[in-house]
Protein backbone atom coordinates (compact mmCIF):
# COMPACT_ATOMS: atom_id res chain seq x y z
CA UNK A 1 0.00 0.00 0.00
CA UNK A 2 1.36 3.40 -0.98
CA UNK A 3 1.72 5.77 1.96
CA UNK A 4 -0.62 8.75 1.67
CA UNK A 5 -0.25 11.45 4.32
CA UNK A 6 -3.64 12.59 5.62
CA UNK A 7 -2.49 13.35 9.16
CA UNK A 8 -4.62 16.05 10.75
CA UNK A 9 -7.27 15.93 8.02
CA UNK A 10 -10.97 15.43 8.73
CA UNK A 11 -13.00 13.41 6.23
CA UNK A 12 -16.73 12.89 5.78
CA UNK A 13 -17.85 9.82 3.84
CA UNK A 14 -21.50 9.49 2.90
CA UNK A 15 -22.75 5.95 2.56
CA UNK A 16 -19.75 5.09 4.69
CA UNK A 17 -21.22 2.18 6.62
CA UNK A 18 -20.69 -0.36 3.86
CA UNK A 19 -19.28 -1.12 0.42
CA UNK A 20 -16.97 1.32 -1.34
CA UNK A 21 -17.58 4.01 1.28
CA UNK A 22 -16.48 1.74 4.11
CA UNK A 23 -13.35 0.65 2.21
CA UNK A 24 -12.47 4.31 1.64
CA UNK A 25 -12.98 5.04 5.33
CA UNK A 26 -10.60 2.25 6.29
CA UNK A 27 -7.96 3.52 3.85
CA UNK A 28 -8.23 7.16 4.97
CA UNK A 29 -7.94 6.15 8.61
CA UNK A 30 -4.83 4.14 7.78
CA UNK A 31 -3.44 7.31 6.19
CA UNK A 32 -3.94 9.33 9.37
CA UNK A 33 -7.28 11.08 8.80
CA UNK A 34 -10.16 11.34 11.23
CA UNK A 35 -13.31 10.02 9.58
CA UNK A 36 -17.00 10.78 10.08
CA UNK A 37 -19.22 8.11 8.55
CA UNK A 38 -22.66 9.25 7.38
CA UNK A 39 -25.37 6.76 6.53
CA UNK A 40 -29.12 6.24 6.92
CA UNK A 41 -28.66 2.84 8.58
CA UNK A 42 -27.89 3.38 12.26
CA UNK A 43 -27.22 -0.30 12.96
CA UNK A 44 -24.73 -0.60 10.10
CA UNK A 45 -23.04 2.61 11.21
CA UNK A 46 -22.56 1.21 14.68
CA UNK A 47 -21.04 -1.99 13.29
CA UNK A 48 -18.77 -0.04 10.92
CA UNK A 49 -17.49 2.27 13.66
CA UNK A 50 -16.78 -0.68 15.94
CA UNK A 51 -14.78 -2.39 13.21
CA UNK A 52 -12.84 0.75 12.28
CA UNK A 53 -12.04 1.66 15.86
CA UNK A 54 -10.51 4.90 17.12
CA UNK A 55 -10.62 7.82 14.74
CA UNK A 56 -14.06 7.06 13.29
CA UNK A 57 -17.34 8.59 14.43
CA UNK A 58 -20.81 8.36 12.93
CA UNK A 59 -23.84 10.50 12.13
CA UNK A 60 -27.16 9.14 10.91
CA UNK A 61 -27.96 11.25 7.84
CA UNK A 62 -30.42 11.03 4.96
CA UNK A 63 -28.68 12.71 2.00
CA UNK A 64 -32.04 13.84 0.58
CA UNK A 65 -32.61 16.04 3.67
CA UNK A 66 -30.63 19.26 3.24
CA UNK A 67 -31.33 20.58 6.74
CA UNK A 68 -30.04 17.34 8.26
CA UNK A 69 -26.92 17.54 6.09
CA UNK A 70 -26.24 21.15 7.12
CA UNK A 71 -26.61 20.16 10.78
CA UNK A 72 -24.21 17.24 10.28
CA UNK A 73 -21.62 19.51 8.64
CA UNK A 74 -21.87 21.91 11.59
CA UNK A 75 -21.49 19.00 14.02
CA UNK A 76 -18.33 17.73 12.31
CA UNK A 77 -16.78 21.19 12.18
CA UNK A 78 -17.61 21.80 15.85
CA UNK A 79 -16.23 18.43 16.93
CA UNK A 80 -13.05 18.41 14.87
CA UNK A 81 -12.45 22.07 14.05
CA UNK A 82 -12.46 21.47 10.31
CA UNK A 83 -13.91 19.46 7.45
CA UNK A 84 -11.23 18.93 4.83
CA UNK A 85 -12.35 15.95 2.78
CA UNK A 86 -15.69 14.83 1.40
CA UNK A 87 -16.35 11.54 -0.36
CA UNK A 88 -19.87 11.09 -1.71
CA UNK A 89 -20.51 7.36 -1.73
CA UNK A 90 -24.20 7.25 -0.78
CA UNK A 91 -26.32 5.92 -3.61
CA UNK A 92 -28.76 3.33 -4.87
CA UNK A 93 -29.03 1.38 -8.11
CA UNK A 94 -32.80 1.52 -8.46
CA UNK A 95 -34.99 -1.00 -10.22
CA UNK A 96 -34.34 -2.52 -13.67
CA UNK A 97 -36.94 -1.74 -16.33
CA UNK A 98 -37.15 -0.23 -19.82
CA UNK A 99 -37.59 3.53 -19.79
CA UNK A 100 -41.17 3.43 -21.09
CA UNK A 101 -42.09 1.09 -18.24
CA UNK A 102 -40.02 2.76 -15.53
CA UNK A 103 -42.06 3.76 -12.48
CA UNK A 104 -42.13 7.53 -12.16
CA UNK A 105 -41.81 7.38 -8.37
CA UNK A 106 -38.76 5.13 -8.69
CA UNK A 107 -37.17 7.54 -11.18
CA UNK A 108 -37.58 10.37 -8.68
CA UNK A 109 -36.19 8.21 -5.85
CA UNK A 110 -33.00 7.39 -7.76
CA UNK A 111 -32.44 10.97 -8.92
CA UNK A 112 -33.13 12.34 -5.44
CA UNK A 113 -30.59 10.10 -3.71
CA UNK A 114 -27.89 9.76 -6.35
CA UNK A 115 -27.87 13.25 -7.88
CA UNK A 116 -29.70 15.63 -5.55
CA UNK A 117 -28.05 14.06 -2.50
CA UNK A 118 -24.62 14.65 -4.01
CA UNK A 119 -25.55 18.26 -4.76
CA UNK A 120 -26.83 18.83 -1.22
CA UNK A 121 -23.68 17.55 0.46
CA UNK A 122 -21.35 19.46 -1.88
CA UNK A 123 -23.37 22.61 -1.27
CA UNK A 124 -23.22 22.21 2.50
CA UNK A 125 -19.47 21.63 2.84
CA UNK A 126 -18.18 24.18 0.33
CA UNK A 127 -18.66 27.40 2.36
CA UNK A 128 -16.34 26.10 5.09
CA UNK A 129 -13.81 24.80 2.58
CA UNK A 130 -13.76 28.17 0.82
CA UNK A 131 -13.34 30.02 4.11
CA UNK A 132 -10.40 27.78 5.06
CA UNK A 133 -9.08 27.79 1.45
CA UNK A 134 -8.68 24.03 1.49
CA UNK A 135 -10.77 21.04 0.50
CA UNK A 136 -10.80 17.79 -1.39
CA UNK A 137 -14.05 16.33 -2.75
CA UNK A 138 -14.59 13.06 -4.60
CA UNK A 139 -18.05 12.39 -6.02
CA UNK A 140 -18.60 8.75 -6.90
CA UNK A 141 -20.29 8.49 -10.29
CA UNK A 142 -20.31 5.31 -12.40
CA UNK A 143 -19.20 3.90 -15.73
CA UNK A 144 -22.95 3.85 -16.45
CA UNK A 145 -22.76 7.65 -16.57
CA UNK A 146 -20.44 7.43 -19.58
CA UNK A 147 -21.92 4.50 -21.46
CA UNK A 148 -25.44 3.99 -20.13
CA UNK A 149 -26.79 0.65 -18.96
CA UNK A 150 -29.97 -0.61 -20.62
CA UNK A 151 -32.90 -0.98 -18.23
CA UNK A 152 -31.19 1.36 -15.74
CA UNK A 153 -31.79 4.79 -17.26
CA UNK A 154 -32.50 6.53 -13.95
CA UNK A 155 -29.17 5.43 -12.46
CA UNK A 156 -27.25 6.31 -15.62
CA UNK A 157 -28.91 9.72 -15.80
CA UNK A 158 -28.26 10.48 -12.14
CA UNK A 159 -24.60 9.51 -12.33
CA UNK A 160 -24.13 11.46 -15.58
CA UNK A 161 -25.51 14.43 -13.69
CA UNK A 162 -22.92 13.87 -10.97
CA UNK A 163 -20.16 14.08 -13.59
CA UNK A 164 -21.56 17.30 -15.08
CA UNK A 165 -22.01 18.86 -11.66
CA UNK A 166 -18.48 17.86 -10.59
CA UNK A 167 -16.93 19.44 -13.68
CA UNK A 168 -18.91 22.65 -13.14
CA UNK A 169 -18.24 23.07 -9.42
CA UNK A 170 -14.60 22.06 -9.85
CA UNK A 171 -14.17 25.00 -12.22
CA UNK A 172 -16.06 27.32 -9.88
CA UNK A 173 -13.70 26.48 -7.01
CA UNK A 174 -10.45 26.31 -8.98
CA UNK A 175 -9.24 29.63 -7.57
CA UNK A 176 -9.19 28.02 -4.12
CA UNK A 177 -7.01 25.15 -2.89
CA UNK A 178 -10.03 22.92 -3.40
CA UNK A 179 -9.92 19.89 -5.72
CA UNK A 180 -13.26 18.42 -6.79
CA UNK A 181 -13.17 15.27 -8.90
CA UNK A 182 -15.30 12.25 -9.75
CA UNK A 183 -14.55 8.57 -10.19
CA UNK A 184 -16.44 6.23 -12.52
CA UNK A 185 -16.22 2.71 -11.09
CA UNK A 186 -17.49 -0.39 -12.78
CA UNK A 187 -19.56 -2.76 -10.69
CA UNK A 188 -18.19 -3.92 -7.35
CA UNK A 189 -19.59 -6.74 -5.24
CA UNK A 190 -21.46 -4.64 -2.70
CA UNK A 191 -25.00 -4.64 -1.33
CA UNK A 192 -26.10 -2.39 -4.16
CA UNK A 193 -26.25 -5.56 -6.26
CA UNK A 194 -29.12 -6.77 -4.09
CA UNK A 195 -31.36 -4.32 -5.96
CA UNK A 196 -30.53 -5.75 -9.39
CA UNK A 197 -31.72 -8.71 -11.42
CA UNK A 198 -29.15 -11.55 -11.83
CA UNK A 199 -29.19 -11.22 -15.63
CA UNK A 200 -28.37 -7.50 -15.30
CA UNK A 201 -25.42 -8.29 -13.03
CA UNK A 202 -24.17 -10.84 -15.57
CA UNK A 203 -24.50 -8.23 -18.32
CA UNK A 204 -22.37 -5.73 -16.39
CA UNK A 205 -19.67 -8.31 -15.71
CA UNK A 206 -19.58 -9.26 -19.39
CA UNK A 207 -18.78 -5.63 -20.26
CA UNK A 208 -15.58 -5.49 -18.17
CA UNK A 209 -12.43 -6.48 -20.14
CA UNK A 210 -10.65 -7.40 -16.89
CA UNK A 211 -13.20 -10.19 -16.56
CA UNK A 212 -13.96 -9.48 -12.89
CA UNK A 213 -15.71 -7.00 -10.66
CA UNK A 214 -13.98 -4.04 -9.06
CA UNK A 215 -12.53 -4.66 -5.61
CA UNK A 216 -13.63 -1.98 -3.16
CA UNK A 217 -10.03 -1.57 -1.99
CA UNK A 218 -9.06 -0.59 -5.54
CA UNK A 219 -11.51 2.29 -5.39
CA UNK A 220 -10.16 3.30 -1.98
CA UNK A 221 -6.60 3.35 -3.32
CA UNK A 222 -7.51 5.85 -6.04
CA UNK A 223 -9.57 8.03 -3.74
CA UNK A 224 -6.80 8.20 -1.12
CA UNK A 225 -4.58 10.11 -3.52
CA UNK A 226 -7.39 12.28 -4.89
CA UNK A 227 -8.21 13.55 -1.39
CA UNK A 228 -4.58 14.20 -0.44
CA UNK A 229 -2.75 17.51 -0.47
CA UNK A 230 -0.55 16.06 -3.23
CA UNK A 231 -3.51 16.37 -5.58
CA UNK A 232 -2.97 20.11 -5.77
CA UNK A 233 -3.60 20.78 -9.47
CA UNK A 234 -6.12 18.31 -10.87
CA UNK A 235 -9.75 19.32 -10.45
CA UNK A 236 -13.06 19.11 -12.36
CA UNK A 237 -11.87 15.75 -13.73
CA UNK A 238 -13.17 12.20 -13.99
CA UNK A 239 -11.05 9.18 -13.14
CA UNK A 240 -11.85 5.81 -14.68
CA UNK A 241 -12.17 2.64 -12.56
CA UNK A 242 -13.91 0.48 -15.12
CA UNK A 243 -11.41 -2.32 -15.72
CA UNK A 244 -11.03 -1.22 -19.34
CA UNK A 245 -14.72 -0.85 -20.12
CA UNK A 246 -14.65 2.91 -20.70
CA UNK A 247 -14.05 3.98 -24.28
CA UNK A 248 -13.76 7.73 -23.55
Amino acid sequence: MNQIDLAGRVAVITGGAQGIGFAIARRLLASGAKVSLWDMNAALLEEAAAELGEGADTIVVNVTDYEAIAAAVAAVEARHGSLDILVNSAGIAGKNAPLDEYEIAEWHRVIDIDLNGTFYVNRAVLPGMKERNYGRIVNIASIAAKEGNPNAAAYAAAKAGVIGMTKAVGKECAKYDIAINAITPATAKTRILDELKPEFIDYMLSRIPRGRFLEVEEAANMVAWLVSAENSFTTASVFDLSGGRATY
